[in-house]
């Protein structure tokens, strides 16, 4: 049976790993996790810690912050003397952290093969550090599994045609996992009516950290409000530079509320009517959620969602336009595959 060093550093991966994990442990496959300490503190209150169960990891590399090519190295560095020790047959890393490139290079270095979780994707601007990650840890890795036909084709474009897999999105597998975990608490406490309200997200610098462009977007989901409700849990960030810019005023009217944990959020998700968002997760849990987004960015990694027609992308001072929009596009189906990514992950990986 093969032996698997899954290297993980962020939140997110945390999750996708652990998705990824239950068909492991089914299948009897010994895994080793290693996390590199990039960013999150596993917090065991965490929902998905109960739902998933994520477990603590078998090595903690213990990074920590600072620039790129320190994290880099460090994760690096100390990650080697794992990959040594423990010999294993394929290095498994996710997304396009520094976390994900220090992995997919330390394998590369060793000639062990790398499979990278979300291949493929691709964004503007392409100086981006993810860009970059993405790239590079695609251009080492012996499997290549894509969320999306789409990213498919992305890395065709490239050159990568050989050990390439179209999986679907292990975040699909988790949206269906967690789906009966939904809750409707926050729905019924601020007496929403379904279908009758807009959820809004917003946290992006480039929205938020310009004093003109957030006047913009308020100024929108104003103009959206005389129409739809808008829910808007607002993040932290969004909420100084309101302050900071003397903006409060224009949250009048509009249903402002303290940030919201994932079950919740999903529960006002799949009660909405349309979403205005950029958060790169939420434009792809809306799809999961047969809801339409406008999506306040000048690209996505999520191409595929605006190519059919079903989000659009909108600059600051076009949204309630966008979102007003007629339009009859069926909902495309399939887009991220069919809620089996992990067990296709792993068995490929078990050949």
């Amino acid at each position: 049976m093969k032996r698997i060093l899954s290297l993980v550093g962020a939140r997110p991966q945390f999750i996708k790993e652990a998705v990824v994990h239950k068909v492991f442990e089914r299948e009897g496959v010994n895994e080793i996790l290693v996390h590199s300490g990039q960013h999150y503190d596993a917090n065991m209150s965490d929902v998905f810690f109960e739902v998933l169960g994520i477990r603590q990891p078998d090595y903690f590399l213990n990074v920590g912050s600072g620039n790129h090519g320190e994290m880099t190295g460090k994760i690096m560095i100390e990650f080697e003397k794992v990959v040594l020790k423990e010999k294993p047959d394929v290095i498994l890393v996710y997304g396009d952290t520094n976390t994900t490139l220090a992995g997919a290079l330390v394998g590369a270095k060793l000639k062990i093969p790398v499979a990278h979780i979300e291949a493929g994707i691709r964004q503007e601007p392409k100086d981006m550090p993810e860009e970059i990650n993405r790239v590079v840890t695609d251009h080492v890795s012996s499997y290549l599994f894509c969320p999306t036909k789409q990213a498919v084709l992305n890395l065709e474009k490239e050159g990568i045609t050989k050990g390439v897999y179209f999986v679907g999105d292990v975040m699909y597998d988790l949206f269906l996992m967690m789906e009966p975990k939904f809750s409707y608490e926050v729905f019924e406490t601020l007496n929403l009516f379904e279908d009758d309200f807009v959820l809004v997200t917003l946290h992006r610098d480039f929205n938020v950290d310009v004093p003109e462009k957030l006047e913009r977007i308020l100024n929108e989901l104003r103009a959206i409000n005389r129409v739809k409700k808008v829910v808007f849990p607002m993040h932290p960030r969004t909420r100084k530079r309101v302050f900071e810019f003397g903006l409060v005023g224009l949250l009048d009217g509009l249903t402002v509320i303290e940030p919201v944990d994932y079950l919740n959020l999903m529960g006002l998700l799949k009660r909405c009517w349309k979403v205005v968002t950029d958060s790169g997760g939420l434009q792809k849990e809306a799809y999961f959620a047969g809801k339409r987004a406008v999506v306040v960015m000048p690209d996505t990694g999520w191409r595929e969602l605006v190519d059919v027609g079903w989000n659009v992308l909108a600059r600051e001072d076009e949204i309630a336009e966008k979102i007003f929009q007629d339009d009859e596009t069926t909902y495309p189906t399939g887009l991220y595959g069919n809620g089996d990514a992990a067990n296709k992950i792993v068995d490929i990986l078990l050949g």
